[in-house]
């Protein structure tokens, strides 16, 4: 029979340990919000207050959500325009991205596991090769299409940015796929007479939600936060708006930069609300 060796200590001793264990974490717990929130503070600040003259001013934020930084010397044309290039992008990356390997990776799963390491180790290479390399080889093949096949207009970023964003999807959509058994459902459903397309539309996505959500909403915020592949093949999105723009009035542009952090954290904050809502909705469901 099993000894819990902490029930088995003196109260005095037990109650030490817990203060010990709750003074760590709250060390722990202390020194992490100061090294995430710290420099937000001060960026917040930087953006209030003027760094020549000293002047605490809410003039930059004013700017950005009036639309009018002219007061400032500021064009704010550009960040609008590189704003509405990268929440295109998001869709049709997160479409494009969805649309890839969703099928692939149920089919992979189903057939053969071989298979699904393979496709693993490419899903997951992107990670080791720098962007600098992957703009190296993309560039010609950029150059032809924006020359004799489509234009230079950023949305074309999108084929690009599934390379990108491809390791963090397929992490979050296996994590799905192993926690469910795929190949039970499937059988299950095609002896009662479904359809393939019927048993992945009906059976498998449903019970993949949770996973397809954190694929999208992680690509989101990879595709938001993107700069060198933009910059380096002359395409505007909002990290290089954001640059353009700090050339002309950096409070501005720190400014929009903490609202991009903040659209990130919302999406994070969404994702686990909905994640609980859905496993919720799955254990009344089941009960």
């Amino acid at each position: 029979m099993a000894v819990n060796h902490t029930e088995a200590m003196p109260p005095q001793l037990r109650a030490a340990r817990v203060r010990k264990q709750r003074m760590t974490k709250a060390i722990i717990l202390t020194f992490t919000l100061l090294f995430l929130f710290v420099p937000l503070v001060s960026m917040f600040v930087f953006t209030i207050r003027h760094p020549l003259s000293g002047k605490w001013s809410l003039d930059p934020w004013i700017a950005i959500f009036t639309g009018d930084g002219s007061a400032l010397g500021a064009d704010l044309s550009t960040l609008w325009s590189g704003l509405g290039s990268s929440m295109g992008l998001c869709v049709v990356t997160v479409v494009i991205m969805l649309l890839l390997m969703v099928p692939t990776m149920v089919i992979v799963h189903i057939r053969s596991k071989q298979l699904e390491r393979a496709i693993e180790w490419v899903a997951t290479l992107p990670l080791t090769i720098p962007a600098i390399v992957l703009v190296v080889g993309l560039g010609p093949i950029y150059r032809w299409l924006s020359a004799d096949v489509l234009s230079t207009n950023p949305i074309w970023l999108c084929f690009a940015y599934v390379i990108l964003v491809m390791p963090f999807a397929f992490r979050a959509l296996a994590v799905g796929l192993n926690s469910i058994d795929v190949k039970t459902l499937c059988e299950a459903s095609r002896s009662l007479g479904a359809s393939w397309p019927r048993v992945f539309f009906r059976v498998l996505i449903p019970n993949l939600w949770q996973s397809i959500l954190s694929a999208s909403f992680i690509s989101i915020a990879v595709v938001l936060g993107e700069y060198t592949v933009a910059s380096l093949l002359g395409r505007m999105n909002l990290q290089v708006a954001l640059y353009q723009l700090g050339q002309s009035n950096s409070q501005i542009s720190t400014a929009m930069s903490l609202l991009a952090l903040l659209f990130g954290v919302i999406l994070l904050v969404a994702l686990d609300l909905i994640s609980d809502a859905l496993r919720k909705s799955k254990e009344s469901n089941e009960s």
